[in-house]
């Protein structure tokens, strides 16, 4: 998937600023697609050339001037062939963490089980961030209400997914973590056993 497409999902909430953009990736589109603000301001330019959004600027007295950009009309058939088209291949998980886990056998237990454990600590962070986020969307209607009443139902979906996945993180975490407490106190066992 194009980030830009990613983009454009977040335009479909209203006009925003590279800035707003940013931030909203982080606190929504984060769950399932991450970019760099570098990376985000290269392809507002990119779209803006191809004309898929249009840009205003917005002058501000004790701040640099804004640039708000917005969906053209070309943007929003974009998204629409975008839906249209059959799904890409479902991800793949590139971790850094599980080619660590991996490795653990050969390597350092215990700061293996301190990369889990700060894994762990992200993810109920990004559960925090994304508990609010739905108490913001949900506006004090439950799901049924919202499903039934929103304009957009899509984001709530989205961030529904992102909870999921750090929940199993969580999971996977903890299971992980007594997992490797069993082995260092069998294997310390068979050393003092071995030893005596």
């Amino acid at each position: 998937m194009a980030l830009r497409n990613a983009v454009m999902a977040a335009l479909l909430e209203g006009e925003a600023s590279g800035y707003d953009l940013a931030k909203g990736f982080d606190a929504t589109v984060a769950n399932f697609w991450m970019s760099t603000p570098q990376q985000l301001y290269r392809e507002l330019e990119r779209m803006e050339a191809e004309g898929l959004v249009t840009a205003r600027v917005v002058e501000q007295e004790r701040r640099p001037n804004k640039r708000l950009f917005s969906l053209t009309e070309a943007g929003r058939a974009a998204v629409h062939a975008y839906t249209a088209e059959p799904p890409g291949r479902p991800a793949v998980i590139r971790d850094e963490l599980l080619v660590k886990v991996q490795c653990l056998d050969a390597g350092d237990i215990e700061a293996v089980r301190n990369a889990i454990s700060e894994r762990m600590e992200w993810a109920t962070a990004k559960l925090v961030r994304y508990e609010r986020l739905r108490q913001r969307l949900l506006d004090g209607r439950s799901e049924e209400a919202y499903f039934a009443e929103a304009e957009r139902i899509g984001p709530y979906l989205t961030l529904l997914r992102g909870m999921a996945f750090e929940r199993e993180n969580l999971q996977w975490g903890d299971m992980a973590l007594r997992r490797l407490a069993q082995r260092t106190a069998t294997l310390r066992a068979d050393h003092r056993a071995g030893n005596g």
